[in-house]
């Protein structure tokens, strides 16, 4: 591992990939993630959300990733732009998905502020534009 913030990041990211195209949650093991997470990783999701609330360490990761999942039939990062700040990195990712319950297609962007500390992700703070219409498709 590196303590490079951006470059842990992205590899996170490619290792997302790799788990959902494995089968993601329920099906793919959360081990090619697991490296990229400090043991107490802490994220925060906005609680409007379907999967909001506070996710600690890797079962709480897994589990929401499970939730996350359970909300969204596809969930496709179209274009991400990353902005490196010493052991912080913003993320600004536009999305495309599709909500399981309702089959409504939405497009919105995410910017994510994440914190890395000793080579790994420590802190995710995601934040959603309108999560009324996020909870709305979801419902």
């Amino acid at each position: 591992m590196t303590d490079d913030a951006l470059t842990v990041l992205k590899g996170m990211y490619a290792a997302e990939q790799v788990y959902l195209d494995a089968g993601g949650p329920g099906r793919a093991s959360f081990e090619p993630l697991a490296p990229f997470f400090a043991p107490d990783v802490v994220l925060h999701q906005a609680d409007a959300l379907p999967y909001g609330g506070t996710w600690r360490g890797h079962a709480g990761m897994e589990r929401f990733f499970v939730a996350m999942s359970a909300a969204w039939e596809s969930f496709e990062m179209l274009d991400q732009e990353f902005h490196p700040a010493g052991d912080v990195v913003v993320v600004r990712t536009e999305v495309r998905a599709t909500a399981r319950a309702t089959g409504r297609k939405l497009e919105f962007p995410i910017l994510q502020t994440v914190r890395v500390a000793q080579g790994r992700i420590a802190e995710v703070w995601p934040f959603y534009w309108d999560t009324a219409a996020i909870a709305e498709a979801c419902a």
